[in-house]
């Protein structure tokens, strides 16, 4: 990881020695120079990473030189940082005369930081030879010159060597999932087939499909076997020598002679051959290479008997790769469920005792341990076989419950977990590795939103330019890595498949933290512990009162981010940027803050700001001068209008500022959007607008928003009649647009969309809020659309003629008056892709008819208040995929139809997972309440 710090300062130092080689005037070529050496020290620090993650030849003379190195890195991110902020202070962007005047100024006043950072530079530059000098003492090799000790030759006891020999009693909770894979191997097609479990390190891959192999089924059904150990350095010719060896031992075959003198092809013609009238069955072990596939493909041949091939992987882009080539069933194992994990505690910690029972005294502390293992059965294991050598009392259960972060790097019992854990980890390139890091920043069970993840990393600089791409994109493409590689949890997933929200495992995250401090990643302060000790530039605090942060004077910390703290007086908020100059990221979401002080405008690297749920009203007009912000996240705050000054803000990426009021039902009024000034066309990297006001800028305002060619998403409140045309005239020029809502001036204002002649051919979703004539007929044409949310629109034209055919919608709802009519008809064929339906709010409605064949993927449905519509809607019962069916407010008659016991109407349902009925009880936004009437393993959200 000191390598990563390196690469990431290089990186830094590149586009600072090309497109602002002006800045360094004068000491252009010592920083030059710098990134030189930086770049031969990477290679051995490549070989130095390597054996700090093998854990061998890592002498404190080499642990030593490895700190320095990620010392001398953080003194050159900081002076560079420091440098450029003194600049900036000075930077004259006038023209003419007078402009002549403030350069020379400007030269004069900047002679001084140049000195200061020229001086600095002679010092690192002295450090930076001394430690290359150290690199040859240590033996380092550079990985240009082929190191011995890369990562294919890293040697370790694998944990996992314990599957081979679990007895049937000392595991638990693999029955379903055993029987399952079996009937995959000895049933279906004839064509050869891939089977891979899928899932993070100690999900217990190898144990399972161990028995599965071992199963009498499975051993019977197939001519010939192997199982074959691949992890992540592997030799392919190995591979096939092993195969040929494990198949032929299998039915008492002779070997072949020199097979340890064919080469791969030779072996592939061998076992072509050999399999070629045989049905045969392979298991190959802990794949990480994902194009593992190309390797091994021709090898194994397709014969039409039936044959099987068995993949367990961490990574699910492994499985994808075979897809091309061969039909694939994918299992995602997952952890165990509570009772499953509490049955596999007790058979560890209490196997020779009390009969395998928990006593009652320790019961609880018991719950808390397993808590913490999230239902990962290798962490289960390794530490009920802890707790098996320990004295069965209150105080050894408490002491390794309050300390089993610190356990994991401690005790020899769970150095199988966290060495488990932590291969993952090293295999990761070093922008993964950073990226994964700062999920750390987060409190344990935090649900971190994904995009204000994204923002964060691009804010960091973690997430590399890829042409064609913007950076949000990449980084998405990061996430879905990290996530396919099991190293980070879906928590929370988008109506369209997308990760919305995602977390650590728990134990995986005190692997993280553990790292973190190793690597001065990240210094957090909590309850558990708040001294801070050496270099960082990151701070996370969290359930510490403010006062921590009063101590970091001219602080190096570039990004912060605060969670649960006290209030954050104006008293303390008025010096707060003046200790934090060099911050980068600052994210004050959800803190007691109502002031942000003048000086927010000194933050010369300020990249993101978030202001979300704080009472803060007012922006200063300092704000201007953040001329590297991307990101200001105002949402829910309680700010309004945006100084004028927001326009210089050039980098700007993402403008999110609306308030949603929760103590009012949904309505055009429950949510406002802010005011902005005229000459927001300047902010031509803007990709999100969300919301704007309309009643403050009009015709004038709309054509300024034309000039956004870059906008993602976009938020209009306050729509006219008067300004609709204009709006269409601007939204036809964003040809990038993927997300557009609007909301009129009131419910009885007419808008006219209809003159939209070309719209964004990208838009994804669409939200529109008010009085329309018709359905806009260019909405019939989208074929990207994915969600469409029409309210207040009085059609009286059935809508679903026009919608029934959009080939990706997924998302529908026609609510609040949308819709004037008797009958909605749901056709057959129609909405194919469709998961999600709301019909609320249709006052008019009396007949729903939902034919066979119709709404085929339809996974829940909301209907009501419908007044007049007093039977449950016959056609329910051809939706087989329904898993959730609400009803809001219906009529009396109409909800008697559902009584489990005597209601006509209950058979018509009684195939659906979750069956509710809700009702308003008072004014506010979540103001209802809820009566199961059918539930199967599902349970309703809020």
């Amino acid at each position: 990881m000191a390598q990563d710090a390196v690469s990431s300062l290089v990186d830094k130092l590149i586009p600072l020695l090309t497109k602002e080689a002006k800045l360094l005037r004068g000491i252009h070529g010592e920083v030059a120079d710098i990134k030189g050496e930086l770049d031969n020290i990477q290679s051995f620090l490549k070989d130095a990473d390597t054996r700090a993650a093998a854990e061998e030849d890592m002498s404190e003379g080499v642990k030593t030189w490895v700190k320095q190195v990620r010392e001398v890195a953080f003194r050159i991110d900081v002076a560079t940082d420091q440098y450029l902020v003194q600049v900036a202070l000075h930077d004259p962007h006038r023209r003419g005369f007078r402009g002549l005047f403030q350069k020379t100024t400007h030269l004069l006043k900047t002679l001084k930081p140049r000195h200061e950072i020229a001086a600095e530079i002679q010092k690192i530059k002295a450090s930076i030879q001394k430690i290359k000098e150290r690199s040859e003492r240590y033996g380092f090799q550079s990985t240009d010159q082929g190191s011995s000790s890369g990562s294919q030759s890293v040697m370790w006891v694998d944990p996992r060597k314990d599957s081979f020999y679990l007895d049937d009693t000392d595991v638990v909770g693999i029955e379903t999932h055993r029987d399952k894979l079996i009937g995959w191997l000895v049933k279906g097609r004839s064509h050869r087939t891939v089977l891979s479990v899928v899932g993070m390190g100690g999900l217990g891959k190898t144990t399972l499909v161990k028995k599965v192999y071992d199963h009498r089924r499975v051993q019977g059904h197939f001519d010939c076997h192997a199982w074959i150990p691949v992890s992540q350095s592997y030799n392919v010719e190995g591979l096939l020598r092993s195969m040929i060896r494990q198949f032929r031992n299998a039915r008492m075959e002779s070997l072949m002679a020199r097979i340890d003198a064919m080469d791969e092809e030779l072996l592939i013609h061998e076992l072509r051959d050999y399999l070629r009238k045989k049905r045969y069955v392979v298991v190959f072990d802990d794949v990480w290479k994902i194009d593992f596939w190309e390797d091994i493909k021709h090898a194994l041949i397709d014969n039409n008997k039936g044959s099987r091939i068995m993949i367990t992987t961490r990574n699910t882009e492994v499985v994808d790769f075979c897809k091309k080539s061969s039909p694939v069933h994918v299992y995602e194992l997952q952890t165990l469920p509570p009772i499953e994990a509490w049955k596999l505690f007790c058979k560890r910690a209490f196997k020779f005792d009390f009969e395998g029972h928990c006593p009652p005294e320790l019961r609880e502390l018991s719950y808390g341990i397993i808590e913490k293992c999230k239902g990962l059965p290798l962490a289960i294991v390794a530490i009920g076989s802890l707790l098996s050598t320990k004295d069965k009392t209150i105080f050894e259960w408490k002491n390794l419950h309050d300390s089993l972060g610190f356990e994991l790097g401690r005790s020899p019992h769970l150095s199988s977990v966290n060495k488990i854990l932590s291969l993952s980890f090293e295999d990761l390139p070093y922008n993964l590795k950073s990226s994964l890091l700062y999920l750390g920043m987060y409190p344990e069970d935090y649900s971190i939103s994904c995009i204000r993840l994204i923002r964060q990393w691009i804010a960091e600089g973690f997430v590399k330019e890829t042409e064609g791409k913007t950076f949000e994109e990449v980084a998405r493409e990061y996430l879905t890595e990290l996530i396919h590689r099991s190293l980070v949890q879906v928590s929370e997933f988008d109506f369209d498949g997308k990760a919305r929200r995602c977390r650590l495992h728990h134990l995986l995250r005190e692997i993280i933290l553990q790292k973190m401090k190793d690597f001065s990643f990240c210094h957090v302060l909590s309850k558990k512990g708040s001294n801070f000790e050496g270099l960082t530039r990151r701070m996370s605090v969290d359930r510490v009162s403010y006062d921590v942060l009063k101590g970091f004077e001219e602080s190096h910390i570039h990004s912060l981010l605060l969670f649960n703290l006290d209030e954050l007086p104006k008293s303390f908020m008025s010096t707060f940027f003046a200790n934090f100059k060099l911050l980068k990221v600052m994210d004050f979401e959800d803190a007691l803050l109502d002031f942000i002080p003048e000086d927010v405008g000194s933050l010369f690297h300020l990249r993101y700001l978030s202001l979300r749920n704080t009472k803060v009203r007012m922006l200063p007009k300092s704000i201007g001068k953040l001329q590297n912000l991307e990101t200001l996240d105002l949402k829910q705050s309680l700010v309004f209008d945006i100084p004028v000054e927001i326009n210089k803000l050039c980098k700007l990426r993402h403008l999110i500022a609306y308030h949603r009021d929760l103590q009012i039902d949904f309505s055009l009024t429950h949510e406002k959007g802010i005011k902005i000034q005229k000459g927001v066309g300047c902010l031509k990297n803007l990709q999100k607008l969300y919301h704007v006001e309309l009643k403050h800028g009009g015709v004038h305002l709309i054509n300024e928003l034309g000039k956004l060619r870059q906008l993602r998403k976009l938020g209009i409140k306050n729509l006219s009649k008067e300004t609709a045309r204009a709006l269409c005239d601007s939204i036809e020029k964003m040809n990038y647009l993927e997300s557009l809502d609007i909301s009129s001036i009131s419910e009885d204002e007419i808008i006219d969309l209809q003159s939209i002649s070309s719209p964004p051919q990208f838009l994804q979703r669409l939200y529109i809020k008010g009085y329309l004539e018709k359905l806009p007929d260019w909405i019939s044409k989208l074929q990207h659309l994915v969600r469409l949310k029409i309210f207040w629109s009085r059609l009286n034209d059935d809508p679903l003629k026009a919608l029934q055919n959009l080939p990706n919608l997924c998302d529908l709802d026609i609510s609040s008056q949308a819709y004037n009519g008797e009958q909605l008809h749901f056709k057959r064929g129609g909405f194919s892709k469709l998961r999600f339906l709301c019909l609320r709010q249709l006052d008019g409605l009396n007949l729903l008819i939902i034919d066979k064949g119709a709404l085929v993927l339809l996974e829940t449905l909301l209907i009501g208040p419908s007044p007049q519509l007093k039977k449950v809607p016959s056609g329910i019962r051809y939706l087989k995929n329904l898993k959730v069916l609400g009803f809001c407010d219906m009529p009396k008659e109409f909800e008697e139809g559902l009584n489990p016991k005597k209601g006509p109407c209950y058979s018509i349902v009684e195939h659906v997972a979750l069956v509710y009925l809700r009702h308003k009880v008072g004014r506010g936004y979540y103001d209802y309440t809820n009566r199961i009437i059918r539930s199967k393993n599902l349970t309703l959200a809020s």
